[in-house]
Parts: C-alpha cells; structure tokens; sequence
C-alpha cells in the first residue's frame, strides 16, 4: 500500500514537472518569436511630373446672342421660321404688312423723278442765261436769280431722293431678317400680331451654340496661390486645354480652349471671371448650364505623391506617416499635403524620394519597431512609372 501511495506521488510530480518544461519551452519559443522583425507592406516614394488641375464651377454662354425686334410698326403677316430650328445670317423671319410702306415708297420716287426733271429745266435756263449775259441779252440779275433755282432744284432733288430712300428702308423693314447666324427660339407673336419699332419684348432669340463660351470663377485667394506656386523652379505654367464635367458628374467629349481672363476683381465675390472656348457640333450644351471647368493651372516636374492609406492624423489633426528608417525601425515623419491627387496625396514636404512608406501592416507596429519591408509599390500602381 505505502509502495502504491509513493507510485503516485512520483507521477504527479514528473506529470508537474513536465508540464514545467514544456510551459518554459513555449514561452521561450513566444519571446524568441516576439523579437522577430514584422513584415510590413511599403511603398517607395519616386518624384513624378504631374498636372496639378483644378476644378472650378461655370455656366455655359452662347458664343452670339441676339434679340429679333421691328424696326417699324404694322401687322405681322407671316412667319417664316420653324422653332427651334438653325436659321442663318439674312433669312426671312417675318414679314409685316407693306402696303402702307410701299405706298410711301411709290411716292416718294415719283417725287424723286419730279425733282430731276425740275433740275433739267432749270440747268437749261442756267445754261441759255449763262450765254445772253455775256451779249448783255438778259441783266446780270437775271441770270443770277436764273442760276439760283437751278441750284435750288438740285437741293430739292437731293432732298427727294433722301425721302425716297429713306421710305425704300422702311419698305424693306418689313421684312424682318436674322441678324445672325445660330438656333431660333420660341416666337413671342403670332400672324396678325400688331408690332411697333419701340416695344419692349423680343418676337424671337437667336443663340450661335457651336462654338460655345463657358464662363468660369476662380477667387482671388487661388488666383494668388497659383502665381506663387510659379515661382517655385519645379512648377511651370499649365497649358490653355480645358475639359468640361456635366451637371450629371460625366465629362464633356470635346476639350477647350481657354480665351481669356478679366482684368478685374469682382467686388461682391472676390472672385476672377474666366472664359473658355468648346466645340459643340452635337448642341449638347444648352445656354445656362451649369458646368465644372477642370482647368490645367500648372505642371510639377518633381512632385511627391504618397498613397493616402500611409498618411493618418495626430490628435493635433497634423498629417503624419510612418516610414522604414535605415536600421530597419519605424521612424514617424511629420508631413505637410497640399491636395489629392486621384487616391494619392501630394505632399509638400516631410517626405522624399526613396523613403520607404509603411502602407500595409500599420496595426501591427509602433514606432521603434523592427520591421521586415516588402516593397509593393508596383502591386499598387503596376501602370504608373516610379519616376521620370
């Protein structure tokens, strides 16, 4: 019995005592396996030459506008348009009543001819008078009063003729033409419509579309940024291509071509107008739209892009990125950025070329950490080029 009792008691104590062992040995082996260096994902930073862009809100202008109004009074016989239709520069749009016109006309020629025949007379009775008082056939007196109404008859022909002139203008008024060339819009009147020269509302709006203006805003704040963004030597200036995204967020298939910049500030919005030149064959841009002009303000020929999955913020709200450092520890950078560019962040400084950028494992480590870098930069971006 007491040989029993002491079997016992030997295998529990070499049951603890195994135990023991093994609990040591895996602790040995976690620590051994806790000083070993974290693999993390890293993304190695290269310089690149970008577009910096901006996208700034526009409305859309027709490049020619203008109202269609009488020039004389009377009743609108005819329109001659379809609405909504092209129409071109000198169509007949609407003809008004001529009678009244064509009267006049008809009596201010007749007028006309009656003067000229008036100045023929008296140019004959210049001419003969001219003559005798030379032989002293007729008194000096004579001949002058004779030479004034030939002059007098020219005057009132002259006169004649400007009347007549003037009632052929008003005769071809009522024909009321297209003073250019575009898209027509609805009509204000109908036929049998009264008109006058003076009234105040349009009879129809003719818009030139293709080309077509975008009218844009840039403040004045980014207007001074981008000037000393220039005078930086990796900066240069952008091109004058433009691209145009619709109100429904799709960009437009026609590039632009900016014209030109206002001179001055507008005082209310402190703000600077620009305008830009598209193409619209396909009249896809209406005026009045509301449009987003992406505008190429500059090029940056050594830009620093950095994935925004290795930028975070501190408590203070600073950007912040953690790096692999030469020994292989996690070092923190404090960083500055200055936009997004697509997913990437443009970073002013803080960051250089063939940093390591920690992008992947970042709950794993601290800093100080060793870690193990795996560089992923072309899984990331396999068609972006590392560098110029």
């Amino acid at each position: 019995m007491v040989t029993i009792k002491k079997n016992i008691l030997n295998f529990i104590m070499f049951v603890a005592m195994a135990t023991i062992f093994i609990n040591c040995d895996g602790n040995s082996q976690s620590a051994k396996n806790t000083n070993a260096p974290i693999e993390v994902g890293t993304y190695t930073i290269k310089s690149k030459s970008i577009t910096l862009q901006q996208e700034l809100p526009g409305r859309t202008k027709a490049t020619l506008s203008s109202e269609v109004r009488p020039q004389i009074g009377g009743i609108i016989q005819k329109q001659l348009f379809v609405e909504g239709a092209e129409v071109k520069k000198g169509d007949i749009l609407y003809i008004i009543d001529s009678a009244k016109y064509k009267a006049t006309y008809d009596e201010s020629y007749a007028a006309y001819k009656n003067a000229q025949a008036a100045i023929e007379a008296s140019r004959l009775k210049d001419q003969r008078y001219r003559e005798l008082v030379k032989v002293l056939g007729v008194s000096k007196q004579e001949y002058e009063d004779a030479h004034t109404s030939y002059l007098q008859a020219k005057a009132t022909a002259e006169e004649k003729k400007a009347a007549m002139e003037s009632a052929k203008i008003n005769l071809g008024y009522t024909q009321i033409k297209a003073p250019i060339s575009g898209r027509i819009g609805t009509s204000s009147v109908t036929e049998g419509t009264l008109v006058t020269s003076d009234q105040t509302t349009a009879l129809a709006t003719i818009r030139t579309l293709n080309p077509i203006y975008v009218d844009f805003t840039q403040s004045s704040v980014q207007l001074l940024n981008l000037k000393r963004l220039l005078q930086q030597k990796s900066i240069h200036s952008g091109s004058t291509n433009v691209r145009l995204k619709l109100e429904n967020d799709v960009l437009y298939e026609h590039n632009g071509t900016l014209k030109l910049q206002e001179v001055a500030v507008d005082e209310a919005t402190g703000s600077v107008t620009l305008r830009a030149e598209f193409s619209n064959p396909e009249n896809i841009l209406l005026p009045g739209m509301y449009v987003k002009v992406i505008v190429d303000e500059a090029v940056n020929t050594h830009a620093i892009l950095a994935p925004q999955q290795g930028i975070s913020r501190n408590p203070k709200g600073e950007a912040t990125a953690l790096v692999v450092g030469k020994s292989g520890k996690v070092e923190q950078r404090n960083i500055i950025v200055d936009r997004t560019i697509g997913d990437q962040w443009l970073v002013k400084s803080g960051l250089k070329e063939n940093d390591r950028l920690i992008v992947e494992g970042l709950n794993k480590i601290k800093i100080g950490d060793t870690v193990r870098p795996v560089d992923i930069s072309s899984k990331l971006y396999p068609n972006t080029s590392k560098s110029n």
